[in-house]
């Protein structure tokens, strides 16, 4: 099963949509761009949204729901936004079919046109500050921290799995504040928030940074994110957060009576992440044997398989299996027991291998007497084995050693492959190499617009904690006064 599939350096994108497919997380659907999240990589998907929601509402937040559908009026009334999204829209015109005159199928019902048609959300600020309007009237309503789970559709002519689909899965939130400086606090708590996920869940490194103006969210102020590294030397973006400023209470109309009487319009934030995360944690740190999941999202975290001939060594082997089982799910681990006897173990050890559950135990007869069990990590490959007294805390250790492992892994891979570098053509050579390129850029658009014609490289994050360092841009020669990052991006 782990032979028939590409590598990464044979074929890089063949070698991730491999895995996406074998491992059971996602497979195209019959509507060209939208994928199918099948039960195995939903469930990881489902360990994200958990995470994340919890954090969210220890924050304050709380969970909401808005339509699908946006009047499209409601585009025209932010101009950066619409700009923004107008050649990803999904448009609904017409709200009935009917049988085509030949009877061997169905059209477009033209008397059934609506009167304003409707957008499917790209993403939902405009309807959702036409609903803050009625919301908010005095300092009192305030702040509103919402967020909502939902799908969106940006249509998309080049797609990939779970990277760029025409619908896909994510979460938004959307609040509103009295102060430019509370909403500012908001946006880097969430920030911060998706930064912790990021590294301790998904135990991925990820650097926060400013987005420059060209890659700033359409109708935002300011737009931070959270950008990752992938193996082929790509970037990743994996999470951001909007500073809205006052654009869409001004749009929307939405003002508030301050304690001193005075009529001002509200401040804003976006910010979201989305099932994208599924493709991040695929490329972060799976191999050429297949997946490779950190123990916090793996839907299984350990896995137990029986080795045996007879029925009477199966049921001998199932009394202990059942037992460790249960003193491993009593550590709130999740544990699957493998007995079909449809396969052999060796394609079981194969399965879980590839599809990355971190921990896989295998007992035979002779563990029985000796009173052992043989232990395989998935991040290493290594197998040990291991005496049955306090093997529930033992792989739980174990487990703790995977997740900081596998980070450690993606970080040093990192760090390795970030430069910094002083000229254009030290520039052009180590983009085109691959990885997190350091370089002085002069502040202007224009500059930043030829960078990525000449090179493809786009500015990925203006590092919040890089510090100030006076240059030259590798472009211009213009004067610079810190750091930012270029490199190729998905």
């Amino acid at each position: 099963m782990a032979k028939d599939f590409s590598t990464r350096e044979e074929n890089y994108a063949q070698w991730y949509n491999d895995i996406v497919i074998k491992a059971d997380l996602a497979e195209n659907s019959a509507v060209r761009g939208c994928m199918v999240i099948k039960p195995y990589g939903y469930a990881i998907w489902e360990k994200m949204q958990a995470t994340l929601d919890k954090m969210f509402k220890d924050t304050g937040h709380s969970n909401a729901y808005f339509p699908l559908f946006i009047p499209k009026s409601f585009f025209s009334k932010e101009a950066a936004h619409v700009e923004g999204f107008a050649k990803e829209c999904a448009v609904v015109t017409h709200y009935r079919l009917k049988n085509s005159p030949d009877g061997k199928g169905v059209v477009v019902d033209e008397t059934a046109k609506l009167e304003e048609e409707l957008i499917i959300r790209p993403t939902s600020e405009t309807i959702i500050w036409d609903t803050y309007r009625n919301w908010i009237q005095s300092y009192r309503d305030l702040p509103v921290l919402v967020n909502q789970w939902a799908n969106v559709v940006r249509w998309e002519m080049r797609t990939r799995l779970f990277l760029r689909t025409t619908e896909f899965l994510w979460q938004e939130g959307h609040t509103a504040h009295s102060t430019k400086e509370e909403a500012i606090e908001e946006t880097m708590k969430i920030l911060d928030i998706y930064a912790t996920f990021a590294e301790e869940w998904m135990a991925m490194p990820v650097i926060k940074g400013l987005k420059s103006p060209n890659e700033r969210f359409a109708g935002a102020v300011d737009t931070y994110c959270i950008e990752a590294l992938m193996q082929d030397g790509k970037a990743l973006q994996a999470g951001t957060s909007h500073f809205l400023g006052q654009n869409f209470a001004k749009a929307f109309d939405v003002k508030y009576l301050t304690k001193e009487n005075k009529l001002e319009h509200v401040w804003a934030t976006s910010w979201g992440v989305s099932t994208r995360l599924m493709g991040a944690l695929v490329m972060a740190h799976s191999d050429d044997n297949g997946l490779v999941l950190p123990p916090k999202l793996a839907p299984i975290q350990v896995v137990i398989v029986p080795i045996y001939r007879k029925p009477e060594q199966l049921q001998a082997i199932s009394e202990v299996a059942e037992k460790i089982k249960k003193a491993l799910q009593d550590k709130g681990i999740s544990v699957k027991y493998d007995d079909r006897d449809t396969h052999k173990p060796g394609w079981k050890f194969a399965e879980y291998e590839f599809k990355g559950v971190p921990v896989r135990l295998a007992i035979g007869p002779r563990d029985l007497e000796n009173g052992t069990v043989e232990i395989a990590r998935r991040d290493t490959l290594e197998k040990e084995t291991y005496q049955m007294t306090d093997i529930e805390n033992k792989v739980e250790h174990l487990l703790d050693q995977i997740q900081d492992n596998i980070y450690q892994k993606a970080f040093s891979f990192r760090e390795e492959n970030t430069f910094k570098v002083d000229t254009w053509d030290e520039f052009k050579d180590r983009v085109e190499k691959g990885g997190f390129v350091l370089a002085h850029w002069d502040g202007t658009s224009e500059t930043e617009i030829k960078i990525k014609v000449e090179t493809k490289a786009t500015i990925r994050a203006i590092p919040i904690d890089g510090k100030k360092e006076a240059g030259k841009c590798i472009y211009t020669g213009n004067p610079s006064s810190e750091l930012v990052i270029f490199a190729k991006a998905y």
